[in-house]
């Protein structure tokens, strides 16, 4: 087991029985067991297969390949327009989660990694800028043409996060957040500390700094 997982599950206020489960189910498919993005995650031979997740109203799995997945009873989630390949099983109770309905999706994912397939990348150009982020862009040129200067991955990872605020005032907040990072050149999940043991990923090292 890994001891980054298990801090995550021991520090968690809620979700945790449900997220427990979920751990034991997924290494019972004999899946290897890392933490990445800030979440638990599960691989067969080094390929992410998906990853356990907690939110206010619900917890659950989010399976990377999951548009490729069979769902006959139609109870994939698709997380976000701009996520077009993540598929999640959600959960808002223990007893809702049954563990041989869960193993036969990972089991199906595993088979999807087995043959190879992989799945079109999404352009830049087809995510959506949103509004408040051109007004941005409009009022300083110079934080404009760092963003561009972004590699695609990390323009995607900045936008995805931008657009999935639902209010124009979280947007603003978000954008005023990251715009110094941007700046910088870095993505929204490098490391800018210097501390992490994942570069150029955050693995949260910096919060070693806050006394």
């Amino acid at each position: 087991m890994n001891k980054e997982v298990s801090n995550y599950l021991d520090n968690l206020k809620s979700w945790k029985e449900e997220l427990t489960l979920l751990r034991k189910i997924a290494l019972n498919c004999n899946l290897s067991e890392d933490f990445k993005w800030r979440n638990p995650c599960y691989t067969y031979q080094n390929k992410n297969i998906l990853l356990l997740f907690s939110l206010k109203e619900y917890c659950g799995i989010s399976f990377l390949k999951g548009v490729l997945l069979k769902d006959e009873k139609n109870v994939l989630v698709q997380q976000t327009y701009n996520m077009q390949s993540v598929r999640q099983l959600r959960f808002t109770s223990l007893s809702e989660i049954k563990e041989n309905f869960i193993k036969s999706f990972i089991f199906d994912a595993i088979k999807v990694e087995k043959s190879g397939f992989k799945l079109p990348k999404k352009s830049v150009l087809e995510f959506d800028i949103p509004i408040e982020l051109i007004e941005f862009f409009k009022k300083d040129i110079n934080f404009k043409n760092a963003f561009y200067s972004l590699t695609p991955g990390r323009q995607k990872g900045y936008l995805l996060h931008f657009t999935q605020a639902k209010q124009s005032k979280t947007k603003l907040l978000r954008i005023e957040k990251y715009k110094q990072q941007i700046l910088d050149g870095f993505g929204i999940r490098d490391c800018t500390c210097g501390l992490s043991k994942r570069k150029p990923n955050c693995d949260g090292s910096h919060k070693q700094l806050v006394s």
